[in-house]
């Protein structure tokens, strides 16, 4: 039995779902642990390009079983409009392929609404919210106020269930900020379109797990987000509201007896940042719109244009302390192919003191980078297949890296497509 979690080092956005996609090939399960539709993962292969928001990225290889877990935020809505826009283009989604843990708390339309309202409060100290619900959604779930998913099944439970938070619900909507309340007769029919859509996947995920675990079965847990997102060793606050690191994954899953084997973090070989917070390796100006353009970083959920910079070595070190990674995979080496010099942040200024190690998130905008330079390789390396191929100044640049984090490069990536990969 080989059990691995798949998680992102830095800010997000690193290339998880083509890892995850990848490396199903070796796995009977994939389960998302944690998070919700607020971010995307972009998984290019043989059946086109998919951009998933809460589906499991192994949902494309055949035989094997997609879990969303009890920590991930459950969005009935964008589910089924996302499972719709798979299946349109080939791909089966049957409830032996996709199960929905009956732990999971369903995210409801208060909310996005919500979300919303306060970042229009917050205005100029907004958190960058992609405004899909996630703060509010854990925070009621932290105070006992969600509604199972499991709950479903008992429509009867689930109504009574439902009034008593709707009570509780439409006091902060109408006096903190104003808002219109909402009707037990809108959430009923949002819940019997939606929820009905989807009961039929809903399911004891735990004890499906249980049984895996105790048959050998390979399991692989898909995270959300990054390291710097974490809510508890992230860039508070600016973070998400649950926990990507491998640690939370047995919790998350729904099988807190799982032991991982692995964990490959996933590093992108340049830094892109969706949200506000502080962003030490920051470019800006035409700089920063030839490697945004270079690269397509745009948000896969929201559009946004992306946040750049060149790789980020304290960060990453700091990612990878968190996660607890065995290896790396270093994405998107290819879109460095346009350099003829290609900038490192190495170390950070604060205080006039050059330091290595990740400051203390209050601090941490006050932090300049260090910066240092590598020579380019300027010619196509999406082609290449095996390392030694590689121009000779694109080793160089993955062995520094490797050397200065700490941790084994196992996987470059050049290219998005399932097979552009070097495995070392």
């Amino acid at each position: 039995m080989s059990n691995c979690a798949i998680v992102g080092i830095n800010w997000g956005d690193e290339g998880k779902g083509r890892m995850v996609d990848l490396l199903t090939s070796d796995h009977d399960v994939v389960v998302r642990y944690q998070g919700g539709g607020n971010a995307g993962h972009t998984v290019v292969n043989d059946l086109g390009k998919f951009a998933l928001h809460l589906l499991p990225s192994g949902i494309f290889r055949q035989g094997v079983v997609n879990i969303l877990g009890n920590g991930v935020a459950l969005d009935c809505e964008n589910l089924w409009n996302e499972m719709q826009d798979v299946m349109s283009q080939g791909v089966p989604i049957t409830p032996e392929n996709l199960k929905i843990s009956d732990r999971a708390s369903l995210l409801l339309p208060w909310h996005r609404e919500l979300d919303a309202l306060e970042e229009a409060r917050l205005a100029d100290k907004k958190y960058g919210s992609t405004k899909q619900g996630i703060a509010p959604f854990y925070s009621d779930k932290y105070q006992k106020k969600t509604v199972l998913a499991g709950e479903l099944l008992y429509p009867e439970k689930l109504w009574e269930h439902l009034a008593g938070i709707l009570e509780w619900k439409n006091l902060t909507l109408e006096r903190v900020y104003g808002a219109k309340p909402y009707t037990m007769d809108q959430l009923k029919a949002w819940i019997q379109d939606f929820g009905g859509k989807i009961r039929p996947y809903v399911c004891d995920t735990s004890r499906y797990l249980r049984q895996a675990q105790a048959e050998g079965k390979r399991i692989l847990f898909e995270a959300q987000l990054g390291s710097l997102r974490d809510l508890d060793y992230g860039i508070y606050p600016y973070t998400t509201s649950s926990n990507p690191i491998a640690a939370y994954a047995p919790v998350g899953s729904g099988l807190p007896t799982a032991r991982l084997d692995r964990i490959v973090g996933v590093v992108k070989a340049y830094s892109s940042c969706v949200g506000e917070g502080p962003f030490t390796c920051e470019w800006f100006g035409e700089t920063a719109d030839k490697l945004r353009e270079a690269g397509g970083e745009y948000g896969a959920k929201t559009g946004r244009p992306r946040r750049v910079g060149p790789i980020d070595l304290v960060a990453t070190r700091y990612g990878i302390q968190c996660q607890g990674a065995t290896d790396i995979a270093l994405t998107k080496l290819d879109v460095l192919s346009y350099l003829d010099k290609i900038p490192i942040c190495a170390h950070y200024e604060l205080d006039g003191e050059i330091i290595d190690e990740f400051p203390f998130p209050s601090v941490l905008p006050d932090a300049k980078p260090v910066l240092e330079t590598m020579d380019g390789w300027q010619c196509d390396i999406s082609g290449v297949r095996n390392w030694e191929d590689l121009p000779e100044a694109a080793r160089k640049y993955v062995e520094y890296v490797e050397q200065a984090i700490g941790c084994h490069i196992t996987y470059v990536s050049v290219g998005p497509e399932r097979d552009s990969i070097i495995i070392r």
